[in-house]
């Protein structure tokens, strides 16, 4: 099956866990690039799914679930 959806999760993370948040983000299998970033946000994924659920799934269950993540905010690309 094809990567039919895509989406930036946007990540707070804990003072001092960054750097450690964004590499468990960057080996997760549908990451397809996360960088630090400025701003009101410390990190920045692209992710690619199958579907919106799966998706959803990495969102809640791999990426929240990372050590030093503190929220996240996922913006679906529209095509």
């Amino acid at each position: 099956m094809g990567i039919t959806e895509e989406a930036y999760v946007l990540v707070t993370a804990s003072v001092g866990r960054v750097k450690e948040a964004l590499e468990e983000i960057k080996n997760l299998e549908e990451v397809k690039e996360a960088q630090v970033v400025t701003g009101i946000y410390d990190v920045v994924a692209l992710l690619e799914a199958a579907d919106e659920t799966s998706l959803e799934e990495v969102v809640e269950e791999k990426i929240q679930g990372i050590d030093g993540v503190r929220e996240t905010t996922t913006a679906i690309i529209i095509k």
